[in-house]
């Protein structure tokens, strides 16, 4: 059990709040929760609850309200892609503004885990499979966020990289692969001043995290970490471990784990009076960090900004991060004034997939498809045309507003129905789709005992149609008045987001004749914390998906230029389990190379958050990435696809061509136990230990230009921090002006220690015009030469002669130079 030392004052700096006017329960109840997003107030202390929300990329707020939108930023990962700090900082103050418009003092953000596996189905969340990388785009968000006085929250601290048995799992992990790698991350975060760190859920080397000691040294001693720990939602299960340790805030609550039981252990002497003091105090100082001690703002929330400023950052981030992968012929960017007829085709290419799924998901403002990004651009005298030609859905479709009314037929949308144990109506209220997660109106759901989704649906097509009901309990699903199901349905995991976001479904077939309503009706019974979710769906018949390949080809023919645009959705990468496939879902790739065949022309946009296998890539004319990004991504797709904006993107994650390739792949714990065995050696540092090459390396991207590296010059002698500048001379040869990140690696030939073949040390931009010549100055640090050695705990540098090495990207560096260091 891991025991604080007694905090050297009991007054928070930032409030002049003095907790020792609180008895031992109210402190304890303090650190508890007070509800699923909010901490408890403090009356006593004038001390207004702490308001806390998901996620990375938009501020979803306390509630799954389809009304209440957000902004939607590009994934983290397209974050990482733009290899840009500054872009990052600016999207992470825009993220802050919307904190503030919602009353949100924390963000739950950013996630700091790194690509381990590719199979990890939360990368799309994460920023890159590197260290240094992730720390210094982490560090940028970091910095934005809290800009405007919103907390940042670096999660999940540590080595929680996989979603496969993510509450239980034991990442088993040496100290030095720890210190050097994953710790690296939150590191630069507690430098950048971060005011919040969420511990995982999963355990490291046998303890769990929320009571590791590793809350407690590196953190808050070594580092200096003088802000808050507040466990993963759900993560504390008894006062003792957690009290007596790093972990300051037990959310949600009120946690009976927490709360008076936390009391009772100070009591009893089990955790001491000191410990939970600190506790107390960290959680003033964060307060007064945020403002939880001043008057709340006048009035109520402002409408969601879609003001043009605002729009064009969030496509300017989305560019940034496109990469594009090939381009041999230069098909890209598109002769926009020679197209007559553009097909775009894809199941991703009229529906926006814009992020991921899980707890970081909003519902985002007014978000742009590829195809409608493209129509806008390329106006009305160019016709585009549209076909999905496949479907990739894992999961029951959501009725839609466009195929179903009310039961009265007075409006688009469903109606939805709580209703307590006797069947008295506890409210109802109309949505736009038949998904629902929670009411949209503050209700009080106590009473709440059945949930109903009823709409008139009428088929596009007529055939044999799929109908669903997703959620758990007693399900019902009635057709006119008719039972097609019926069934009780327990739930198979206590995983939040699998309660509370996408627990099981049930389907059912019926034939329905095109043009035809029929009257739907979803029901669930409600159980305590099993969650609320009920889902009414209906999918196409088969017949219909083989009708829809055939024309996506025929349109592809008959165009000057096919964009088919593959990936995945928020079922396939999501919060709660990992993909078990880099394949495409559903006959994408099938797609993919029946177009190119039958258009030379071809552009392939991959729309997911991580990588996938691209088996035709060398088929099609262009390979561009859009990872999942956000809500302005079809107007930035169109902007590069026409060239009026240079893709900007390179790859934060290593691209395989086949996953046996892929050194680190399999996220499955054998008896609980997830071993990490590669140490250092994963992403682009494993595929340089095995010899095997990549379909595109870490850092690999193409742009307009075409730059030719001509000298690195000579290390500068150590500043007083002990960092180093290198210079690096390149030429833009292309015939547009061009933005390229130069990358600096280092490599240390007969090291006595263990050590990547080479591992990412510096970075930073160029630009320049045709034919011109620039100068990039990098910033080596000291770290980078540095390792962690256990036997005598600290950070060495061993003396010899280390290999600089720069260029385009981890796979070509034409440029290398030595770099004798003293030890």
């Amino acid at each position: 059990m891991t025991q604080l030392s007694m905090p050297s004052r009991l007054t928070t700096p930032a409030t002049g709040s003095d907790h020792r006017v609180l008895d031992l329960e109210r402190k304890a109840r303090l650190v508890s929760g007070g509800d699923t997003f909010r901490t408890s107030g403090e009356p006593a202390l004038g001390m207004r609850p702490i308001v806390c929300s998901d996620g990375p990329v938009g501020v979803r707020g306390e509630r799954w309200d389809e009304a209440d939108t957000a902004l939607l930023l590009p994934c983290a990962t397209a974050l990482a892609a733009s290899w840009d700090e500054e872009l990052v900082r600016r999207m992470g103050a825009l993220l802050a503004a919307e904190a503030r418009r919602k009353g949100v003092h924390v963000v739950l953000a950013p996630t700091l885990n790194l690509h381990r596996s590719p199979l990890g189905g939360r990368n799309f969340e994460c920023f890159s499979e590197d260290p240094l990388l992730t720390a210094r785009i982490g560090a940028a968000y970091v910095a934005g966020v809290q800009s405007l006085g919103v907390a940042a929250t670096a999660k999940h601290y540590v080595a929680n990289d996989s979603e496969t048995e993510r509450l239980t799992v034991d990442a088993r992990v040496d100290e030095r692969t720890l210190r050097e790698v994953y710790l690296a991350p939150f590191e630069a975060a507690v430098r950048a001043g971060v005011w919040a760190v969420m511990s995982a859920y999963n355990r490291v080397n046998g303890t769990s995290m929320v009571e590791h000691p590793l809350l407690v040294e590196p953190l808050k001693g070594e580092w200096g970490f003088d802000g808050l720990v507040v466990s993963d939602w759900g993560a504390v299960h008894a006062a003792d471990g957690p009290g007596a340790g790093g972990c300051d805030l037990a959310m949600p609550g009120p946690n009976p784990a927490w709360g008076p039981a936390l009391a009772a252990a100070v009591r009893a002497g089990r955790v001491p009076a000191a410990v939970l003091d600190d506790k107390v105090e960290r959680l003033l100082r964060l307060a007064g960090r945020v403002g939880a001690f001043d008057p709340p703002p006048p009035g109520g929330p402002a409408p969601v900004p879609v003001d043009a400023a605002t729009r064009g950052a969030l496509r300017a981030a989305a560019v940034a991060g496109t990469v594009l992968l090939h381009n041999p012929d230069r098909l890209l960017p598109l002769d926009g004034p020679a197209l007559r007829r553009v097909a775009v085709l894809g199941p991703n290419a009229a529906t926006a997939r814009v992020q991921g799924g899980g707890s970081a998901s909003v519902f985002p403002a007014a978000p742009v498809s590829p195809l409608a990004g493209l129509r806008a651009a390329l106006g009305p005298s160019v016709e585009v045309v549209h076909a999905p030609g496949v479907r990739t859905g894992l999961r029951p479709t959501p009725l839609a507003a466009a195929d179903c009314t009310l039961p009265d037929g007075s409006a688009p949308g469903v109606l939805v129905r709580y209703l307590a144990a006797d069947g008295s109506l506890v409210h109802a209220e109309h949505r736009s789709t038949g998904r629902v997660l929670e009411p949209t109106a503050e209700v009080d759901l106590a009473p709440v005992r059945t949930v109903e989704v009823a709409a008139r649906f009428t088929a596009p097509s007529s055939g044999r149609w799929r109908l669903g009901v997703v959620g758990l309990g007693a399900l019902r699903l009635e057709a006119d008045g008719a039972v097609l199901l019926e069934e009780y349905v327990a739930p198979l995991s206590d995983d939040p987001t699998y309660l509370h976001v996408s627990p099981s479904f049930r389907q059912v077939e019926l034939e329905l004749t095109a043009g035809r309503e029929v009257a739907l009706l979803a029901r669930r019974t409600v159980e305590s914390a099993h969650g609320r979710v009920l889902v009414l769906a209906a999918d196409p018949p088969e017949a219909e998906l083989e009708r829809e390949f055939a024309h996506a080809v025929e349109l592809a023919a008959a165009a000057d230029v096919a964009v088919v645009v593959v990936g995945t959705t928020d079922e396939h990468e999501s919060e709660g389990f990992d993909r078990t496939s880099l394949q495409l879902p559903g006959r994408q790739d099938e797609l993919a190379a029946a177009v190119a065949a039958a258009n030379p022309r071809t552009v392939v946009v991959v729309n997911t958050g991580s990588p996938v296998l691209l088996p035709w890539r060398e088929q099609v004319g262009a390979v561009l990435i859009c990872w999942f990004p956000g809500q302005e991504g079809g107007d930035a797709l169109a902007e590069v696809l026409l060239g009026r904006a240079e893709p900007g993107g390179r790859l934060p994650t290593t691209w395989p061509d086949a996953a046996a390739d892929c050194p680190v792949y399999a996220t499955a714990p054998a008896g609980g136990r997830l071993p990490y065995t590669e140490g250092l050696h994963l992403g682009h540092r494993g595929w340089l230990r095995s010899g095997r090459t990549p379909a595109y390396w870490f850092g690999h991207g193409l742009g307009w230009g075409d730059w030719h590296y001509l000298a690195l010059g000579t290390p500068s002698a150590p500043a007083p921090d002990g960092s180093r500048t290198v210079r690096v001379t390149l030429r833009n040869d292309g015939p547009r002006r061009s933005r390229e990140t130069v990358q600096l690696y280092l490599s240390r030939p007969g090291s006595a220690v263990d050590r990547p073949v080479r591992w990412l040390a510096a970075f930073a931009t160029a630009e320049a015009g045709p034919g011109e010549q620039v100068d990039v100055d990098l910033r080596l640090p000291a770290r980078a030469l540095a390792h962690w050695s256990p036997d005598r705990p600290g950070w060495e540098t061993e003396p010899g002669t280390f290999v600089l090495h720069a260029g385009p990207h981890c796979g070509e560096l034409p440029l290398a130079a030595a770099l004798p260091v003293d030890g």
